[in-house]
């Protein structure tokens, strides 16, 4: 039997990069997944690589930020396959400024899609996890164990050890991490355990070196995404391994949270950065 075989896992963010690697790490470990990405096209485009590696997985696009996104999320995958078991909190981008040229939509827009996004999220599978918790409750009187689920949330050594000229994506990621820890603790008694992964320089299309292509479109606005040359070079220095990681390094650091491996591991954080946060 698979290690995740009758498991509901949701990720948002997994069209592509690290979010995608991890939704078909979940799905070949026997979890049915709800895939989220701001665009269509991506989402089914991981849901497709499940079916065709014999696994289950539904398509959910959206931008996180939606009022009401996280509870039609949360719905999705309810009732698509039965069960909302683990949690994946990966949606994001980096919109950089240092402190003299950060706007107030700046500053708002990296808290929106990083934090707030995440306690919506967090906030609208609680009352399916507080009523899973009481029916197991009642059976556990017959013999029966509760069922662990699992929220992991995608932070950055940007928020664990702060990043030059990042205010507003460092700030996002650092709350995160707080967010993580009290959930842990909230959480715990109804055996669900909340974790983090900071990220160090990974390899997608968000840490590109930017140019005038490399952009994304959110609530309306289009955003250049990606890092200054200056920036990466100095992430690669910093760096003992002397390389970026993968998208399936990240989702391997992400995929141990998720596994029954860490069942007694609650309110932590790895960071997967090559060494850099040392």
């Amino acid at each position: 039997m698979k290690r995740l075989e009758g498991k509901v896992a949701l990720v948002t963010g997994a069209g592509r990069g690290a979010g995608a690697a991890l939704a078909l790490k979940l799905a070949a470990e026997g979890a049915a997944v709800v895939v989220n990405d701001l665009d269509a096209a991506p989402a089914e485009e991981t849901v497709a690589a499940i079916a065709a590696g014999g696994g289950r997985a539904l398509a959910f696009a959206g931008d996180v930020t939606r009022p009401g996104f996280a509870e039609d999320f949360i719905a999705t995958g309810v009732n698509g396959f039965g069960g909302a078991d683990i949690l994946v909190n990966n949606a994001g981008y980096i919109w950089n400024a240092g402190v003299g040229a950060t706007t107030d939509e700046q500053w708002d827009a990296m808290q929106d899609v990083h934090l707030k996004a995440a306690f919506r999220i967090a906030r609208a599978w609680n009352p399916w996890l507080v009523e899973r918790a009481r029916a197991e409750a009642a059976d556990q009187q017959e013999g029966a164990r509760r069922q662990a689920r699992k929220m992991v949330n995608i932070s950055s050594v940007s928020g664990t050890h702060g990043a030059w000229k990042q205010i507003g994506y460092s700030a996002a990621k650092a709350g995160l991490i707080g967010l993580t820890k009290s959930l842990a603790r909230e959480w715990g008694p109804l055996g669900v355990t909340v974790n983090a992964v900071a990220f160090g320089l990974i390899e997608t299309r968000l840490t590109q070196v930017i140019t005038g292509e490399t952009s994304i479109e959110v609530g309306g606005r289009r955003h250049r995404v990606g890092l200054t040359r200056e920036i990466r070079d100095n992430l690669y220095a910093q760096t003992p391994l002397r390389r970026g990681g993968t998208p399936e390094d990240a989702a391997g650091a992400v995929l141990l949270f998720c596994l029954p491996e860490s069942d007694y591991i609650t309110g932590q954080i790895i960071e997967a950065d090559g060494g850099v946060g040392m």
